[in-house]
């Protein structure tokens, strides 16, 4: 009886499992990657001259989001409330930090009058300290996102 030899070894990498995993792995980035927004698209007022306020990047930082349309959002948690809603909710968030700080990132179409009632009732809530976001601007082009001067 004659011995039966092995087949050759194959030298060739076998690349299907590896391009199903990418595929899926990319399509769980696709799909996870809208959520995780944190904040409300708004396009900011143009000022010149801004203060820099690097708090207002931090991820613990309080700020409301009013939009064109006039709605208004708090974050963080990004919940969509009614400005007269906003004094107890500001200020559990407040409670406990060194800073007191509250940002109003609005934007330049939205009413004025949506904006000053946000202030208002931030005002009644015991909020001393308002920081509004803006964008600063040189030659009438955006150059780069900032903010303006503390209210207080």
């Amino acid at each position: 009886m004659e011995k039966k030899k092995a087949p050759p070894p194959v030298a060739d990498i076998n690349v299907t499992p590896m391009v199903d995993v990418m595929l899926v792995v990319l399509i769980i980035f696709m799909v996870i990657t809208p959520m995780l927004s944190k904040s409300i698209p708004v396009d900011l007022a143009l000022t010149r001259n801004p203060v820099t306020m690097p708090d207002a990047d931090k991820e613990d930082a309080i700020i409301v989001a009013i939009t064109r349309d006039g709605q208004v959002f708090l974050s963080p948690g990004l919940k969509k409330m009614d400005p007269s809603d906003l004094a107890p909710q500001v200020k559990d968030l407040l409670t406990g930090r060194t800073s007191k700080m509250v940002y109003i990132k609005a934007d330049g179409r939205a009413k004025y009058e949506k904006v000053e009632d946000v202030v208002d009732n931030l005002r009644a809530g015991s909020v001393d300290e308002v920081g509004l976001l803006t964008e600063q601007v040189l030659d009438n082009k955006r150059l780069a996102k900032s903010q303006a001067a503390p209210a207080k």
